[in-house]
This record gives C-alpha cells, structure tokens and sequence, in this order.
C-alpha cells in the first residue's frame, strides 16, 4: 500500500503537522486541548495538530473583514464540490440541484434518515464504527443493528446480507448507514465494494445514507470512490464536508448529496434544516475546496510519512499491538487485546502512561480491547505517544 503513486499534484506547501509547537497547542481552548490536564498527550478526538490553510483563514478574515457574519445562502459551497470531486476523484455526479447545506455531517445524517426511515426503523451499521452512529440514531427514536465488519475490517457481505434480510422482515423502511471511508479502521472501501453494497441495498429495499466526511484523506495507495457514483447507487444519499481534511470542525458546514432517484426525498429537506450551518462555516470550507489543494498535498504527504513511522514505532516498542495501516482518515486503529488489559487498554494508556487515545468499547461490536489512536500531528508527538504506551505497560 505505502509508496504508491497518487493521481494528484506533488504538494508545494510545508507539512502542516510540523507546523506548531506543543505550547502553542496547549493555548488551544478546543476538546482535544482542554478535556484533559496538561501532563496528558491528547491523541484521541479528531482535532489536527496544524494551522489553517493560509486560503481558508484568508477567506475568514475576510468575512469578518466585511461583517459578512449573516445566514448562510447561495450554493457556493456545492460548487465547489463538485469541482473537488471532477478533480480529486474523476467524479462529475454532483448536480447543485440535488443538493443542499446542512449544519455538520452528523446533523446532516439525522435529517437524511428522517426521510428515507420513520420511528422505530432499523438503521444498520458495519461495527466497529464512529461512536457517534450509535448516538444520534438512538436519539432520533430509531434503532441501531450492527453488522460487524469481517476480521479484515472491511465489509463481510455475508453478514450485511443477511442483516438486510433480517430487518426488512419486520420493518417497512430499513436504512444503511454506510461509513466510507470507513471510521475507525481506515478502509477505503473499493468500487465493486460499493456497488455490491447498492445491489443488496436494492434487492432488500433498504436505504444507503453514506457519511463520506474523510474522503479527502485517502492516503497513497488508495483511491476512494464516491458511493453514488457506482451502479445502482441512483437512490443514495451522501454526506460530504471540508470539516476534516482541513480542520473545520468549529465552523460548522456539510453538503448532503442525493442520487438521481433520491431527489425528490431532498427536496423534502425542511427548509429550516438550511438554516443552521455557519456562514463563516460555509466561506471557509468553500475556499478549502477551491483553493486549499496545495495544503492538502503537503497534508496527505505528511499523514502518509506519520502513518509509516507509527507501523515502525509499534513494531520496535509495541510488538504484541496488532495494526493495519489505514488507507484513508489520519485515525490509526490499534488491536491491544495481546496486551492483556482488558477491554478498556485506553484506561491503562491515560492512567500510567498519561496517553489520552479513544478506547474502542464505544465503537460497537469489535471494538473491546482496541484503542483509536489520532496521527494528526508531529512526528515527535506520535513518538512520545508510543514511549509512553510503553512505558504503561512496565
């Protein structure tokens, strides 16, 4: 997988990650920075370690510049989208008419789901997956049922086949909530993948609502294929957003995408719904699409370089911890269960080694004994990361 070329430009830009200190970050007021004191490491929430891309904070000062700080409007941010996708993936299937802002892609997914299931439906998810799936969905009065991943952490279609069959027994409109690329293992989910997944999807009636927020983290040697751009696709739904690849998670802005046959449950979208994603939110992440590629570059070139010297660290210092470099997100996922420390290793790591990782547990079925490590930020953050792992377990 690592050394392989990708279809893009070679960055132009400083690696991002090597760009700030570690008493510049300990100023940050964020979650990463300030749910845990100061003698602990935070590698856990996904926060990067990096400044703004010089384009986006640009566009931002501007605004502010201008108290251009009103409600969000206009369809600048699906545009440029659509032009990210034609470029970065060869993809032309994003119509601005099948598409609309929504306040961030968690948010966004709650509202697709609205549409496409009712009360009491099933939602299916491939387990372990991104906390957060298990949280919202419960909370809009539907029901979450796992189809765990196989024990290569990609979809095992046997399983997800037979959970289609299950629920579409008892329930009038089933949903997928497909996590691509996939959060926390990192798999970046193939084109026959895809479409092996809109044909079940198709034969059980169930609706494929897809969070695509990574894709444009797809490291070297992998390419991602956006879900509704494959065969039999036509009546998906996806969500999208700048919010991770360059760090925007505070400035609130997401883009839901419908396939051909979706576009009527779009247009069914509350108009409100319009109304919660930030202006600012809406600036910033429309300039990262047009204007911050370089900075992406040097990013991805960066990530790729952390992700060869976590597999390195692990294999000196950490040799029963189990790890498949992922192929997309900068989340590392961490097999610990040879360590022997229970369900919760993330526990240990903070307690004596004053590491602060996810544990795996909220993950789902498959998740017990694993830890997400995040490898956002400096190369001697992430070895200082791993000494102290070490050094818990002694």
């Amino acid at each position: 997988m690592d050394g392989l070329p990708r279809d893009i430009p070679a960055p132009t830009a400083v690696n991002p990650l090597r760009r700030l200190t570690l008493e510049q970050l300990r100023r940050r007021t964020s979650m990463k920075w300030r749910t845990y004191p100061e003698d602990v490491l935070p590698l856990w929430v996904a926060e990067m370690d990096v400044p703004l891309a010089e384009p986006v904070a640009r566009a931002v000062r501007d605004a502010v510049a201008l108290g251009d700080t009103g409600y969000p409007a206009g369809t600048a941010y699906a545009e440029a989208l659509a032009g990210f996708a034609s470029e970065r993936w060869g993809w032309d299937g994003i119509a601005v008419e099948r598409s609309a802002i929504v306040p961030d892609v968690m948010l966004g997914i709650v509202e697709m789901l609205k549409l496409v299931s009712g009360p009491g439906d099933p939602v299916v998810v491939n387990s372990p997956v991104y906390p957060p799936f298990y949280q919202f969905v419960g909370h809009m009065d539907r029901r979450v049922v796992e189809a765990p991943l196989g024990g290569d952490g990609r979809i095992d279609f046997g399983v997800l086949e037979e959970t289609f069959g299950r629920v579409r027994k008892d329930a009038a409109r089933p949903a997928y909530l497909l996590c691509s690329p996939h959060n926390p293992t990192g798999a970046v989910h193939s084109a026959a993948e895809l479409a092996e997944v809109a044909a079940l999807a198709r034969t059980y009636g169930v609706r494929v609502v897809a969070d695509e927020i990574h894709a444009p983290l797809t490291l070297a040697g992998a390419t991602f294929v956006p879900y509704l751009s494959v065969p039999g696709a036509e009546s998906g739904l996806s969500l999208m957003s700048a919010s991770k690849a360059w760090n925007l998670a505070g400035l609130k802005a997401a883009v839901a995408v419908a396939g051909p046959d979706a576009a009527d449950d779009l247009a069914r979208l509350p108009e409100e719904v319009g109304h919660g994603p930030s202006h600012v939110g809406v600036i910033a992440h429309t300039a990262a699409l047009r204007d911050g590629g370089a900075w992406l570059d040097a990013l991805l070139t960066g990530l790729d370089d952390n992700r060869r010297l976590l597999a390195e660290l692990l294999t000196e210092s950490l040799p029963a911890v189990r790890h498949e470099p992922a192929q997309a997100t900068y989340l590392a996922w961490l097999d610990c269960r040879a360590l022997d420390l229970g369900d919760d290793p993330a526990a240990v790591f903070l307690e004596r080694g004053r590491v602060a990782l996810n544990s795996g547990v909220p993950f789902g079925t498959g998740g017990a004994g694993f830890v997400r490590l995040n490898l956002a930020t400096s190369p001697e953050l992430i070895t200082e990361a791993v000494r102290r792992m070490a050094v818990a377990l002694d």
